[in-house]
C-alpha cells in the first residue's frame, strides 16, 4: 500500500468509536502486477472498495441498534467493512466477504488499528458456488445493486449461504434495481419490506436511498 495516499477516520456508534484507514478519495489506484485487472476491476473501478460510502454509514448506524443476540453474520461486498469492525467491537459473529483483492488487507490492519480480534474474511466471487462460508442468519451489505446483470447473481449468492430462517438488510442509495432483487428473493420465499432510514444526521446531504429488509 506504499503507492497509496490514504485517510485515517473515526466514525462514532454513540460511545463507541471505529478508526479507518480508507483510500485518500476514489483517485487512487495501484495494481502494478495486474491481479484486479485479471479479475475484471478495471483502473476506474478499482478505487470504490476503499471509501466510505453513505450507504456503508446509512448500514452501520441501522445495525449498531440492530438486536444481533448469537446470529452468525455475513457481511457481503464489505469494501471499508465498517459495519463488519463495528460488530466486532460487541462481539458479533461476523465474517466480511468481497471480491475486490485489497480489501482483506485493508480490513486486517483496520481490525489491528481498532485493537480488536481478526474478523473472518473471504475473498470471494458471487458467481463461485464452491466457497466454504457455510450458512448465516444475517446477511447484510450496502450498495451492491450496480448493474442489472448482477441482481439474478446476488440473490442467488444469498440464497445459497441463507439459513432457512434468515433476515438479510441491504442499503440502497437508489440504482433502480431494488424491485428487481426484491422479486428474486420473494421467488426464494423471503418477505420484503422497503424502509426509508431515519436520524441521518451523521449524513452531509438527504439520503434518497432505502434499507432493503428481508425475512424468512
Amino acid at each position: 500500500m506504499t503507492n497509496l495516499r490514504l485517510r485515517y477516520q473515526t466514525v462514532e456508534f454513540g460511545n463507541t468509536d471505529i478508526h479507518l484507514c480508507t483510500l485518500r478519495d476514489n483517485q487512487e489506484f495501484d495494481d502494478p502486477q495486474g491481479i484486479a485487472e485479471k479479475l475484471g476491476i478495471s483502473s476506474a473501478t478499482w478505487p470504490i472498495f476503499g471509501i466510505v460510502w453513505p450507504s456503508s454509514l446509512v448500514l452501520a448506524h441501522y445495525i449498531s441498534d440492530y438486536d444481533t443476540g448469537t446470529k452468525r453474520i455475513l457481511e457481503i461486498g464489505c469494501g471499508m467493512a465498517l459495519t463488519s469492525l463495528m460488530l466486532n467491537k460487541k462481539h458479533a459473529d461476523i465474517t466480511a466477504t468481497d471480491y475486490h483483492p485489497e480489501v482483506g488487507k485493508f480490513l486486517l490492519r483496520n481490525t489491528v488499528l481498532n485493537q480488536d480480534k481478526p474478523i473472518a474474511y473471504q475473498q470471494t466471487d458471487w458467481a463461485n458456488h464452491d466457497d466454504s462460508l457455510g450458512l448465516f442468519d444475517l446477511i447484510i451489505g450496502s450498495d451492491l445493486l450496480y448493474e442489472d446483470e448482477h441482481v439474478e447473481l446476488l440473490a442467488n449468492f444469498i440464497n445459497d449461504h441463507a439459513k432457512p430462517h434468515c433476515e438479510m438488510i441491504l442499503v440502497d442509495p437508489g440504482r433502480g434495481n431494488k424491485n428487481k432483487l426484491s422479486h428474486k428473493m420473494i421467488e426464494f420465499g423471503f418477505s420484503s419490506v422497503h424502509l426509508k432510514p431515519v436520524h441521518t444526521e451523521y449524513l452531509i446531504n438527504p439520503f434518497k436511498g432505502h434499507i432493503l429488509k428481508f425475512v424468512r
